[in-house]
């Protein structure tokens, strides 16, 4: 039944404009600022064979293309009151989420791989051709991914708060920011010696993107982009359950 859910979400992305857009926008503000646009991110403007600037815009393009695409998986269901169908039919809970869940992972997996065009680009730019990192280039990516996919849970629960799609696209967004940016802005008002800042810093995801992308994928971040999915998809499940409780 999973298998059945998980592509009709897919066979519904892509009979859409919702799939199309969702990577040719992230291709379109990705090569633009890394060929096009004149500044710090243009990589042949900073005559360096290095794919940085791809990894640090990807995880903000992600910040909102994720929960575009999230923002209708359950908000629509319920809107049109085909959540409760489906809860009458012989599915759990679980298997409704994570359905929902990796269709909209699969989908940020699909836009990424194009990117692979520039990483052969950057490649034969290099002097000599091949001078790249591959180790840090690999391991971002895979970062990348992980990335996509724990906003993809966040945008799955927040989907799932509210009838309304343009609600669960600002909650879904909002707390992505907060998990990304938002630790280690607070880390910041506490001092280095108290040892706070780094507790607080590990609890967010950029600390543990920034140490996968340096091309070690460390069994603790593993756990912690794992773990946040987890939580997040838990209480997704659990949402679900509550519509059974009224």
């Amino acid at each position: 039944m999973i298998r059945y859910l998980y592509k009709k979400e897919i066979q519904g992305f892509f009979s859409s404009l919702t799939g199309y857009l969702v990577i040719a926008v992230f291709l379109a503000i990705t090569g633009l600022c890394l060929w096009v646009f004149t500044g710090a991110l243009n990589i042949p403007e900073s005559r360096y064979a290095s794919l940085d600037s791809l990894f640090y815009i990807a995880p903000w393009v992600f910040l909102f293309l994720v929960p575009a695409i999230t923002m209708r998986s359950f908000a629509e269901e319920i809107k049109t009151g085909t959540i409760e169908l489906l809860l009458t039919k012989p599915i759990s809970e679980w298997q409704l989420t994570m359905a929902k869940f990796l269709a909209a992972a699969t989908l940020a997996l699909i836009a990424l791989l194009p990117c692979a065009v520039y990483i052969v680009s950057v490649w034969q730019l290099g002097n000599p051709p091949g001078n790249l990192d591959t180790g840090a280039t690999y391991g971002a990516m895979i970062g990348l991914l992980l990335l996509g996919a724990v906003y993809a849970a966040i945008g799955s629960f927040a989907s799932s708060l509210t009838d309304h799609q343009i609600i669960a696209f600002i909650a879904a967004a909002l707390t992505s920011f907060v998990f990304y940016e938002g630790f280690d802005a607070l880390a910041q008002l506490f001092t280095e010696a108290s040892g706070v800042q780094d507790f607080i810093s590990y609890l967010g995801i950029k600390e543990h993107y920034t140490s996968i992308s340096r091309g070690v994928v460390d069994f603790r971040d593993l756990v912690y982009f794992f773990g946040v999915m987890l939580i997040f998809l838990s209480l997704t499940r659990l949402k679900l359950q509550s519509r059974k409780w009224k």
